[in-house]
């Protein structure tokens, strides 16, 4: 069962690439056939003469990404891809739809783009409608990059607030990666010292492997899950108005201390946790002082908490032991809305294939209130622009109305608002 991936601009395809090659590595490391060929399946498939092929459609405005990417996939002689997107719809549609036709039960769309501009937010939030008409029955996953708070474009906050607003309606569930975040992981947990997009791009598609390799679930009787997205969505996304996912791994270090490193499945799952109470996307600057609130406060009023209350949490656990890993202090009903039982909020999976060199990996996708600070700081800061008409004539010319405008800010101010009630229903 397959996965088509859709990579989308600049930052997609580069994402995309490196997800790939660390789903490639991972499959060659791995000693077990079923587990390979499971991946292989979902992320590939084979021509006559055995190549393996990336189950992609890559899409830019212009060639030049995505002729990088295909040179460096030549030369490394792996894998290779194989099929790059024009810009006409019918033409993109029939690659789309060659692409799902080689899969033998397509299971879904991940489409890779960015939300601060140029072709990833523009371009991805067209070709997402694309594959909603084409495909209404498909699961479709957008995985978004988020743009740097100290900007990287001028009006990444407008392209963010006009993307989010369209996605939002068209995606099962938008799977964020924040650019600081993840600059954060590249400097304190792995010590990199001139970060560059490519070390940017490697932690994404670490995390991302995580997710999306095949796992055991807990009604899989022994089966590797064939269903990832269908999956993720099913645990995470159960109401159309809560689509964010944030993503935290750990541990995460450079290669060269990973074989000096022992790790214990109980101080792994305490630490996640505690990352998701807390909202910090690092082992390092944990605050342990952070407690959730108990049920019997969970209609008081939580002005200015720090604690992060979730709707639905998805624990994905990798490695060695890996069935002896208790997790039942993720079932606490502390830390979830009481809209939904702990015993259907909380999910876990296990894969006893270790994954990327680390004999233990932890990784929670969490349905929270993780991303509500960096999403409210994109509305203000494009509602500051919008009332000095900063740059609005830039889209205007192209057909953008300021009722356009409204209408996205209207519809993100309403998910920042589902998300603050999170805590606050009983």
């Amino acid at each position: 069962m397959s996965v088509v991936t859709v990579q989308l601009g600049q930052c997609g395809n580069q994402v995309g690439l490196e997800l790939f090659d660390t789903l490639y590595n991972d499959v060659q490391a791995c000693q077990k056939k079923t587990y390979a060929t499971a991946s292989c399946e979902r992320f590939f498939y084979q021509t006559e003469d055995a190549d393996l092929v990336a189950r992609a459609v890559l899409i830019d405005m212009e060639p030049k990404v995505i002729n990088q990417n295909f040179s460096k996939t030549a030369k490394s002689g792996k894998w290779k891809f194989y099929i790059q997107g024009p810009r006409h719809r019918e033409a993109m549609e029939n690659i789309l739809r060659r692409e799902a036709e080689r899969c033998d039960g397509l299971r879904g769309f991940l489409a890779m783009m960015s939300v601060a501009g140029g072709t990833g937010s523009g371009v991805g939030t067209y070709v997402t409608q694309c594959l909603r008409d084409v495909y209404p029955k498909s699961f479709i996953v957008n995985h978004l990059t988020w743009p740097y708070g100290t900007g990287e474009v001028i009006v990444q906050n407008y392209n963010s607030v006009l993307t989010l607003g369209h996605l939002y309606q068209l995606s099962d569930g938008l799977l964020v990666h924040e650019n600081d975040t993840v600059h954060r992981i590249c400097s304190q947990l792995l010590h990199i010292k001139d970060i560059s997009i490519a070390d940017i791009n490697m932690v994404i598609a670490h995390q991302l492997g995580t997710i999306l390799q095949p796992v055991l679930t807990a009604d899989s009787n022994g089966v590797y899950s064939r269903n990832p997205l269908g999956e993720l969505v099913s645990a995470l996304a159960c109401h159309p108005e809560y689509k964010l996912l944030s993503v935290s791994t750990i541990p995460q270090m450079p290669s060269s201390s990973i074989a000096f490193t022992n790790f214990r499945w109980p101080a792994l799952i305490k630490h996640l946790r505690q990352m998701l109470i807390s909202n910090t996307k690092m082992e390092e600057g944990i605050d342990w002082q952070v407690r959730p609130l108990a049920v019997s406060e969970r209609n008081r009023i939580r002005t200015g908490s720090s604690v992060n209350t979730s709707l639905a949490n998805l624990l994905i656990l990798r490695g060695k032991d890996v069935f002896s890993a208790e997790t039942g202090n993720f079932a606490d009903a502390a830390l979830y809305s009481s809209w939904l039982s702990p015993k259907d909020a909380f999910n876990v999976w296990k894969c006893p294939v270790s994954f990327n060199k680390y004999e233990k990996t932890a990784t929670l996708v969490s349905n929270s209130q993780a991303l509500i600070e960096p999403l409210d700081n994109i509305v203000r800061k494009a509602w500051s622009m919008f009332a000095a008409r900063a740059y609005i004539h830039q889209y205007t010319k192209f057909g953008i109305s300021e009722e356009d405008f409204l209408e996205s800010f209207a519809f993100v101010e309403q998910i920042l608002s589902s998300y603050s009630q999170l805590g606050c229903n009983g």
